[in-house]
């Protein structure tokens, strides 16, 4: 354990050293997807920022558990299923799916529980009981809704005022309810809805419901941390404090979570991403063109709380990037790798916020130790060091063979040919047929094969 862990509160809008309740088992809870279609690049930061942590607080604490959900039960599932004709659970199934192999493509490592919306409405019908019975919320035409004046504390942790609020929740302006800001805890269903017995009838759970009622079954109340895109802040993080206290009546905004962390939007080309932009980027499209890893890298490189511009060419530099460090331990290969704790400096750079910018840094000046080191055992310590600080951020976890082979969906030689190309030249130059050799060489280069001749051979990457 350490105590120069620091993290930026959203509830306190500071930058606290970071005390657990517990410091034998910390409690993390993030929200995860809505699960109807491909993950999205924007969905994909929160999962690759909260990872890092995740790993972080797993090597300063003696345990940690993670809880990020599944949300099966929303309006766009229910519209997806209608458009597609596809049954509500074939597409929560198939897209839950989607999403796991994407993440884990993106170097993501599972939560610790992954509950999942269906699973958890009694405990949701629970808690929208207790908030009746303590005058938190009411019925209204077979709906029942949060009470908002009646938690005067609301607003604390959007910093919102009155008319932020009310405009913030115009989506939900209804007849039925007391206060513009109210908001809905559970909706009756029609036939062709899912549903289920509830003491206000057949209906389902309203969203921000859901979260509160999973949190607080897998991590009881108060837990450590709770994560999520700034995007969330208002209404729903906002909404599950308000039910979570209101539910157990203490009127206190820590009583859900001690610090709530938040990243930044994400914008795409210099503009907010949008399908009619044509700059929709899901990453299941984007690992046909890139590695996760690459990806991740990107998403690593801007401090997760401010807002980060996703483009192509920064795809690009990522990969030249991870192209240099694959080339340095792919060249330091025939020495013996021994398991090391990840330098200070990368700790120090992570323990401060999620410093991810300075830790990037500092794999650069690791790869210069390793390719500057005077003698092979420097050499080997330089290298062992840069191993540790890449699985601090999930990156270089691949073999470098396979990592600078690698090729997009469909394109370039395969590696077949490139091999036999190489053993073609190799024989030109046995031959001293010269000008066929440098022919080979340069149909190589022409098709992004870089070649680097060594005392050990010939070896080759994409450019």
């Amino acid at each position: 354990m350490t105590a120069f862990l620091a993290l930026h509160n959203t509830l306190t809008r500071q930058t606290e050293p970071f005390a657990p309740i517990d410091p034998a088992c910390i409690k993390m809870y993030v929200c995860g997807p809505t699960v109807y279609d491909f993950a999205h690049i924007g969905n994909a930061r929160p999962v690759v920022v909260f990872d890092v942590l995740a790993r972080l607080l797993r090597r300063l604490y003696p345990r940690l558990v993670y809880v990020r959900n599944i949300t099966d039960i929303d309006d766009k599932i229910i519209h997806a299923a209608a458009q597609g004709g596809e049954s509500i659970e074939s597409i929560t199934t198939r897209t839950t799916k989607q999403f796991h192999d994407d993440m884990a493509a993106l170097g993501a490592l599972p939560p610790d529980i992954e509950p999942r919306a269906t699973d958890h409405v009694s405990e949701m019908i629970e808690l929208i009981v207790k908030l009746i019975d303590r005058g938190h919320a009411y019925i209204g035409e077979d709906h029942v809704l949060f009470n908002v004046p009646s938690m005067p504390n609301y607003g604390r942790l959007s910093g919102r005022n009155r008319d932020e609020q009310i405009a913030g929740a115009r989506v939900d302006v209804a007849p039925y309810k007391k206060d513009p800001a109210d908001f809905v805890l559970w909706k009756p269903s029609t036939d062709d809805q899912p549903g289920w017995d509830s003491p206000w009838g057949r209906g389902r759970p309203g969203w921000h419901i859901e979260c509160s009622a999973m949190a607080e079954t897998h991590l009881g109340l108060p837990f450590d941390l709770h994560g999520g895109g700034l995007d969330l802040v208002f209404p729903h993080h906002e909404n599950e404090i308000a039910q979570s206290c209101g539910a157990s009546d203490c009127g206190d905004s820590h009583a859900m979570a001690r610090y709530w962390l938040h990243n930044g939007f994400l914008m795409v080309e210099g503009q907010k991403m949008s399908k009619s932009l044509g700059n929709f980027l899901t990453v299941r499209e984007l690992l046909n063109d890139f590695q996760g890893e690459v990806i991740r890298l990107t998403l690593l490189a801007t401090h997760y709380r401010q807002p980060i511009d996703f483009t192509r060419d920064g795809l690009k530099q990522s990969k030249q990037t991870l192209d240099r460090l694959y080339g340095v331990l792919r060249a330091a290969a025939d020495l013996p790798i021994n398991m090391v704790e990840p330098p200070t400096s990368i700790m120090a750079a992570l323990c401060d916020d999620l410093n991810t910018p300075q830790a990037i840094v500092i794999l650069h000046e690791l790869v210069t130790a390793t390719t500057t080191a005077k003698d092979s055992t420097k050499r080997a310590e330089a290298r062992d060091q840069l191993l540790a600080a890449g699985l601090a951020l999930g990156l270089l976890q691949q073999e470098p063979e396979s990592w600078l082979h690698w090729q997009p969906t469909g394109a370039g030689l395969e590696a077949a040919a490139i091999e036999a190309k190489i053993l073609a030249r190799q024989q030109a130059r046995k031959d001293k047929n010269f000008l066929e050799s440098d022919r080979i060489r340069d149909e190589l280069l022409a098709a992004g094969i870089m070649l680097e001749d060594g005392p050990k051979g010939t070896i080759w990457r994409r450019a």
